[in-house]
């Protein structure tokens, strides 16, 4: 099935809104994605505010740079003899919130100062 057949289906569910997963297959349909939610008027939200710099209402999830440098300090110290088994699992401390106010625009949307008082960052 190509990606526009998948995504008209989207639409006879009747959708509030678009969250695309995290893949590399919706990665590199990322124009599509974003031209399709808009043309439709869907909010988006997804996990990489990449998105959401391209065109995505809003994001939220980790910090990847963080959790990019935390990994290499998890390598760091394999490499230097500490077993994996040794290590603690952890879980990623930070989080940011992305938000896109002229998409919000182009949707008829308002985003209130409340939430964006409290995003990471703010595109307008």
């Amino acid at each position: 099935m190509n990606s526009t057949v998948s995504l008209a289906a989207i639409l006879q569910q009747r959708p509030d809104g678009l969250y695309a997963t995290p893949s590399s297959m919706n990665t590199g349909q990322m124009g599509l994605i974003l031209d399709f939610a808009l043309a439709n008027r869907l909010p988006t939200i997804f996990l990489e505010a990449r998105w959401v710099s391209r065109g995505g209402l809003m994001s939220y999830g980790i910090d990847w740079l963080e959790l990019r440098r935390h990994t290499a300090m998890y390598v760091d110290k394999i490499l230097r003899g500490t077993k994996p088994a040794d290590l603690a699992v952890e879980q990623p401390a930070r989080f940011e919130l992305v938000i896109n106010v002229k998409t919000a625009k182009a949707l008829g949307l308002t985003i209130h100062q409340p939430l964006l008082v409290r995003a990471n960052e703010v595109i307008q």
